[in-house]
């Protein structure tokens, strides 16, 4: 299978933070995932994989092509939307076309300006008189206009509301749609990676835990409940995390392990990682 990157034990150390070790493999015409708590190293993988600060070793590929020698070939093929909206504010989005289109070789005005109608965004309002919502909606329009393969998004629908996140989804799961394009995306809302996602990678304190098919991690993990006692007899190597309340205890297992008569709840992904979290953390 095809790669749309592939990130190859790539370290990068800071005084106070390591990003250590990692390892990534984005199959072509699918969307990533990336969770992890804040500072984990979600937005310094993502500069890394854009080239945008030096790393200490590894090597990382994009569409093919070596990020540090050639990621000049297919910047064209990469469309990059992060938390902010970096367009200057006293602009209108008719601006942002001629801007661009001196910037892409291949930029589509026709494509922007149906973007910019879909999304209901006037393109003789200044943008900065548009709400957060209108700026990431603008941002996206902009990263879908030229000849893009490869989408990195990074919390592009952090603060945004329930109703115009799904809207962004939509237009994502549209752009999938085409095999040879893929989807990065970096994340705190969970629950919508979970609807759109083939593959979950979760970092924590600069190490990738797993990067998996999402498909996998919620048929391989379970929530059991239990009481303390019952817990005792359980194996201890199926259990990735647990918690104790005054019911009994709730832990992460892998389920298809568990052996016995136990009441199992379907774990989340947003399960999966508050428990890896909290049990890496005793």
């Amino acid at each position: 299978m095809e790669s749309a990157f592939k990130i190859t034990n790539l370290s990068k150390g800071y005084k106070d933070f390591k990003l250590d070790n990692v390892n990534i493999e984005l199959p072509k015409g699918c969307i990533m995932g990336f969770i992890g708590e804040n500072g984990a190293g979600k937005s310094t993988t993502i500069k890394l994989i854009l080239d945008l600060i030096h790393r200490d070793s590894g090597s990382i590929t994009v569409l093919g092509k070596d990020n540090k020698k050639e990621l000049n070939l297919v910047k064209e093929n990469i469309g990059v939307v992060m938390d902010e909206c970096f367009f200057p504010e006293n602009i209108a989005a008719k601006d942002i076309n001629l801007i661009m289109k001196n910037i892409y070789k291949t930029w589509d005005e026709k494509k922007f300006n149906n973007l910019l109608n879909g999304f209901s965004l006037p393109e003789k309002k200044i943008i900065k008189d548009y709400s957060r919502g209108m700026k990431m909606k603008l941002s996206i329009a902009v990263a879908l206009s030229h000849d893009s393969k490869l989408l990195i998004l990074d919390e592009a629908t952090s603060g945004l509301d329930p109703i115009i996140r799904d809207e962004i989804l939509d237009v994502f799961l549209d752009f999938i749609q085409d095999e040879e394009h893929s989807i990065f995306v970096s994340s705190h809302i969970i629950s919508d990676l979970e609807k759109i996602c083939d593959y979950i990678t979760f970092i924590h304190k600069g190490k990738i835990v797993f990067s998996e098919a999402k498909d996998i991690l919620l048929e391989s993990y379970g929530v059991l409940k239990c009481s303390a006692d019952s817990f005792k007899n359980i194996d201890k190597s199926i259990i990735k995390g647990f918690r104790e309340n005054s019911f009994g205890i709730e832990a992460l297992v892998l389920k298809n392990k568990l052996k016995g008569n136990y009441a199992i709840d379907k774990a989340s992904i947003e399960d999966i990682m508050l428990f890896y979290i909290k049990e890496n953390n005793r």
